[in-house]
């Protein structure tokens, strides 16, 4: 049977999306990747094929795109596909450990390549998993030579859309000054109360200058 005759629950890109990756089984997850079989073999029916031809999943997550082609059914694109798949997990294996904002110092150490040398303010959110592993940090605003805005729903948007659980504001002052002002202090504040409103934790925001930084207090 294609795929397509199935009913809609019981397709796998479909059960991916409403139930996750961890409901398929792996012929499922390939046929995915497959996208679609030929005549008189749906993409499950051929993924099927593609693991036995490899011997295990092991086997396929080892396999040249061309030992792939000796399969009835798989032609570049599919190859390619599913070897670039492989091959993008091996390279987040691979990747150094995420960078952990365990103290201040730590934030400083990750806003400040983001934030130092420039003649403009900016605020950078740095996004965290439950237990400080930094999942992404970005530059959210830029502003003038004195200012740049401090827009409370759009950093805590950003930090649920990251999936963060925590997260740390920091920005520049292109004067060398690490005083904050009123409205560093007001900001921080509404993004406290803001965070607290979402079950987020705000860690911290710090005021960076191309030799110092400093905390602005959280309440």
């Amino acid at each position: 049977m294609r795929v397509k005759d199935l009913p809609s629950r019981e397709r796998p890109r479909e059960r991916l999306m409403t139930s996750g990756p961890a409901a398929l089984a792996d012929r499922e997850l390939l046929a995915v990747l497959l996208g679609s079989g030929f005549r008189g073999t749906s993409a499950m029916d051929l993924a099927s094929q593609v693991i036995e031809h490899c011997g295990d999943l092991d086997g396929l997550a080892r396999a040249e795109p061309h030992r792939l082609l000796a399969v009835r059914g798989v032609g570049p694109a599919k190859a390619a596909r599913v070897a670039a798949a492989f091959h993008l997990v091996r390279r987040a294996q691979a990747d150094p450990e995420r960078p952990r904002i365990t103290s201040t110092s730590d934030l400083a150490t990750v806003a400040a390549p983001l934030l130092q040398g420039l003649s403009r303010e900016r605020l950078v959110v740095v996004v965290c998993d439950p237990r400080g592993a930094v999942l992404r940090r970005t530059v959210l605003t830029e502003g003038g030579a004195d200012h740049t805005a401090v827009p409370v729903r759009e950093i805590i948007a950003t930090v649920l859309t990251s999936g963060g659980a925590a997260f740390a504001v920091a920005h520049n002052h292109p004067s060398g000054s690490l005083d904050p002002s009123n409205d560093d202090l007001t900001a921080t504040a509404r993004l406290a109360a803001a965070a607290h409103t979402v079950g987020l934790r705000l860690l911290d925001h710090l005021i960076i200058t191309d030799t110092a930084w400093k905390r602005v207090p959280v309440p």
